[in-house]
């Protein structure tokens, strides 16, 4: 979420926020580093579906409306939802809120589960 915060509200290319985010993270373990990479680079490669699933699902909010914390959290659950599909959806949300615990503001976290809970919705088989 960080890395995509980066990018987002710094303007900046994929490359410059790997270069500088892991610059500044320090000691990563190698899982840990794999496993953001891999949402990192999903989330950028599949961006336009992940916003269109956001705006769609998000009950007349635009993006640019939501706070740059609310709209990457959005992201980046919604991108492990579309490239994890082994991951199950709750765990995907609940992993998100607690995130967005520690960096969104209180009143976002119904936002974030209401927004979560309809995309993983929409995306489930008919």
């Amino acid at each position: 979420m960080q890395m995509l915060f980066q990018q987002d509200v710094g303007k900046q290319q994929p490359e410059q926020v790997r270069a500088t985010f892991w610059k500044a993270a320090g000691e990563v373990e190698p899982e840990v580093r794999g496993f953001a990479e891999d949402l990192f680079r999903v989330a950028n490669a599949n961006q336009e579906q992940i916003d269109e699933l956001i705006v769609a699902n998000s009950r007349h909010w635009r993006l640019e409306r939501m706070s740059a914390v609310d709209r990457n959290l959005l992201r980046m659950a919604v991108g492990e939802m579309l490239g994890f599909k082994s991951t199950p959806f709750p765990i995907v949300i609940n992993e998100a809120l607690e995130i967005g615990r520690r960096y969104s503001a209180p009143e976002s976290i119904n936002f974030l589960n209401g927004v979560l809970d309809a995309v993983a919705r929409s995306l489930l088989p008919k």
